[in-house]
C-alpha cells in the first residue's frame, strides 16, 4: 500500500510544508530549479529521475506555486522558480549544510556560496559574515568546493555547474 501524501489528523505547519515538499526527489528538484536548471530534459539529466516521477513533482510544484511553467519554445516549457520557492533557500541551504556537517566528503566541502555584491562567502547559517545579512540566491554564486565529486556527473549542466555560476541563472 502506498503512503498518503498528507496529515491530516496533524495540526503543524511543518506537516503542511512536507505535503508540498516531502516527496521523494522534490527537494532536489527545487534545488536544481534555484540553481538555474529549468528544462524538462536537464533536471531529467541531472537528477537521474525517471520521467513519470519527474513529470508528477513538477505538475505538483506548479499547482503548488512554487514554480511557474513558461514555454520557452513550441511544445516545450521550462520551469522557473516562483518568489515562493525562493522563500525555501534558507531551508534547502540548512539541509545541504547538515549533510556537510555530518556526511563530509574526505576531501573538503562540496559546493561554496558566493554573496556577490559583497565577494564574501556565506556562512554555515547562510549568512554574509561583512554585510551581516541571509542573501536569497539572486545574489548568490555558487561553484565547486574540493569535495566535488567530477567523476559522478558528466551530463553538461553538471559540467557547467563545475563552474562558477550566478544562481537563479538559466543553465547551460
Amino acid at each position: 500500500m502506498a503512503l498518503g501524501k498528507d496529515y491530516q489528523r496533524q495540526d503543524c505547519s511543518l506537516a503542511r510544508a512536507l505535503e508540498v515538499v516531502g516527496e521523494r526527489w522534490t527537494l532536489l528538484v527545487l534545488r536544481d530549479c534555484l540553481f538555474g536548471v529549468t528544462r524538462f530534459t536537464d533536471l531529467r539529466g541531472r537528477l537521474d529521475i525517471p520521467r513519470a516521477v519527474l513529470a508528477d513533482r513538477l505538475s505538483a510544484l506548479v499547482e503548488a506555486g512554487l514554480l511557474e511553467r513558461r514555454p520557452y519554445r513550441p511544445g516545450r516549457d521550462e520551469y522557473v522558480p516562483t518568489e515562493q520557492a525562493v522563500a525555501l533557500w534558507p531551508a534547502i541551504y540548512a539541509l545541504r549544510e547538515w549533510g556537510e556537517r555530518y556526511y563530509p566528503p574526505e576531501a573538503g566541502r562540496r559546493r561554496f556560496f558566493t554573496h556577490v555584491p559583497c565577494d564574501t562567502d556565506i556562512d554555515t547559517t547562510g549568512r554574509c559574515p561583512r554585510c551581516g545579512e541571509n542573501p536569497l540566491p539572486a545574489e548568490l554564486e555558487t561553484r565547486p568546493g574540493p569535495g566535488a565529486d567530477r567523476t559522478l556527473r558528466d551530463d553538461d549542466v553538471s559540467l557547467a555547474l563545475y563552474e562558477p555560476h550566478r544562481m537563479l541563472t538559466p543553465l547551460p
